[in-house]
């Protein structure tokens, strides 16, 4: 027994003597500073690894290890900035919303969420980090648009001269068919004349739109150059055609009746017959209804999707009517007046987590809550249709246009406000110190 306690005593003085002997090994260490927040080395670290990784697979070439450790730590500092900035105003992404996030991303990828799961961790990367990098990307998404979008004024002048310019490139190879009638004025005519002739122009033009042939109509009423051929112009580019039908076929489509138009030479209705090269727009819409919660510090997360799997039991069972608990309990001020209804709709203007809802559904269908960005919802959809949109997809393509490159300008003078406003220390290590 004596012996044994003594080489006990030998063996763990040999390890105290070769503890105090070792050069210590520093795990990490503080290379930045940012505000009461730190970046870690490690993080550094990881981040170089994770450039180098994705330019080696893209085969992309890379500047020096100086140049790409100042680059990689500037990311570091704006997004430490603006994760700040999230905590300041207490915006967080709860586990909830991450689920359903990674949900809906396994589903575009056509896969379960296990599978997903194993596919993330066959790569090297475990699942728990996988979430944490998507929590932060989803909270840095949201703090930008909270901060910028509020920055940013589109004007209808902006909107509409995009359109007037979106239209003219699409016109320059279209062709089109034009259909005029001339109800003539004579020179110099009398008031008694002229209101004569806006009556017969405006019977002609009731006569068309009530389904009569355009054709025959030309051929019986019009005094213009091509009355005997119907009114019936060949097809001319915008550019050929006369002025009276340039200022007024550019906007128009197939089957559009414009007019009367006054003139020198009388009352003008003129008729798009048909198109070449014309690309009109179609939309399939939604007419839907829903109820939003927004979780608080007073209404948690699980409490909002509870609140809402009852409303959708109550309302399958008759016991509710869903228009009578939007107004009382929802929480869009759009439309939880009005019953929940948003009306009709192109989905693809709503977040894509409701998009893709409304999207799975069929008509009358309602939805299991779900969560976007905006909170906890559930959606039915009431009806579907398809439209020609083409002069609202232009506008609403100018001001997405617009407001995108507003975004971006916005986004960097916000990053260079808060970085310029922000304490930043940048720390060597040691040796580079020395």
């Amino acid at each position: 027994m004596k012996h044994s306690k003594k080489m006990i005593f030998a063996l763990l003085a040999l390890a105290m003597s070769q503890t105090s002997v070792a050069a210590p090994v520093p795990l990490d260490r503080v290379s930045v500073q940012i505000n009461d927040g730190i970046v870690l080395e490690s993080e550094i670290k990881n981040m170089i690894t994770t450039v180098r990784a994705n330019a080696k697979a893209a085969n992309q070439t890379l500047p020096s290890e100086e140049a790409l450790r100042t680059q990689v730590i500037e990311r570091l500092i704006l997004t430490h900035l603006q994760m700040q900035m999230a905590e300041r105003i207490g915006l967080q992404i709860g586990d909830l919303q991450l689920d359903q996030t990674i949900e809906n991303i396994a589903k575009e990828q056509k896969m379960s969420v296990a599978q997903m799961q194993q596919s993330i961790e066959s790569e090297g990367t475990s699942f728990n980090q996988y979430r944490e990098q998507l929590r932060q990307e989803i909270t840095l998404g949201e703090i930008q648009r909270i901060q910028v979008q509020r920055r940013i004024q589109v004007s209808p002048q902006e909107i509409n001269g995009l359109v007037k310019l979106i239209e003219e490139q699409g016109l320059k190879d279209v062709e089109f068919q034009i259909g005029h009638i001339l109800i003539e004025v004579p020179s110099n005519p009398s008031s008694e004349q002229l209101e004569s002739s806006s009556r017969r122009a405006e019977i002609v033009l009731k006569r068309l739109n009530e389904g009569d042939d355009f054709r025959s109509t030309a051929i019986a009423s019009s005094s213009g150059p091509k009355a005997l051929e119907g009114g019936i112009w060949d097809f001319m580019n915008i550019n050929e055609m006369p002025t009276l039908f340039a200022e007024v076929v550019n906007s128009a489509k197939k089957g559009d009746i414009i007019g009367p138009i006054k003139s020198g030479s009388g009352f003008h209705i003129i008729k798009v017959i048909d198109t070449r090269g014309l690309q009109t727009q179609e939309v399939s819409e939604v007419k839907s209804r829903h109820i939003l919660l927004k979780p608080s510090p007073i209404l948690s997360e699980e409490r909002a999707k509870a609140m809402l799997d009852n409303f959708l039991v109550q309302v399958r069972n008759g016991e509710a009517d869903f228009a009578k608990l939007a107004k009382q309990y929802s929480e869009d001020p759009g439309s939880g007046a009005k019953g929940g209804e948003l009306g009709w709709a192109d989905p693809g203007m709503y977040v894509p987590e409701f998009s893709q809802t409304l999207a799975s559904l069929s008509e009358g269908q309602i939805s299991e809550p779900f969560r976007t960005t905006h909170g906890w919802h559930i959606v039915q959809l009431e009806s579907r249709r398809t439209t020609d949109a083409t002069d609202q997809f232009n506008s609403n393509r100018a001001h997405q246009l617009i407001f995108r490159r507003k975004f971006n300008e916005e986004l960097q003078n916000w990053l260079d406000e808060m970085r310029s406003e922000a304490y930043i220390e940048i720390i060597e290590p040691e040796t580079k110190r020395g």
